[in-house]
């Protein structure tokens, strides 16, 4: 399955962000627990941040960043990306 990127940028006060916090992490956990691999995070002096996850297509990955609660309440702009790995562990 490949891998896709979710590079994202703050576009509303802290407040408002974390308010939607909780339902982003519940999302990412349903991504796990649906196969995708999914990690999140955050760039710790800028605002935005990451999710790097699986999925069947380009097509369901947009699906998928769709769903994000941050990006359903307005909270970021993101670009999607298909990350190529190069090196194959093991």
């Amino acid at each position: 399955m490949p891998w896709f990127v979710k590079i994202e940028r703050g576009i509303v006060d802290k407040q408002t962000f974390d308010c939607h916090v909780p339902a982003h992490l519940e999302y990412v956990q349903a991504l796990v627990e649906r196969g995708h691999q999914a990690q999140t995070g955050y760039w710790r002096n800028s605002a935005g941040g990451m999710l790097l996850f699986e999925a069947d297509s380009r097509q369901a990955a947009e699906s998928l960043v769709k769903q994000d609660p941050l990006v359903v309440h307005g909270c970021v702009d993101y670009d999607l990306h298909e990350w190529v790995q190069v090196n194959q562990n093991p």
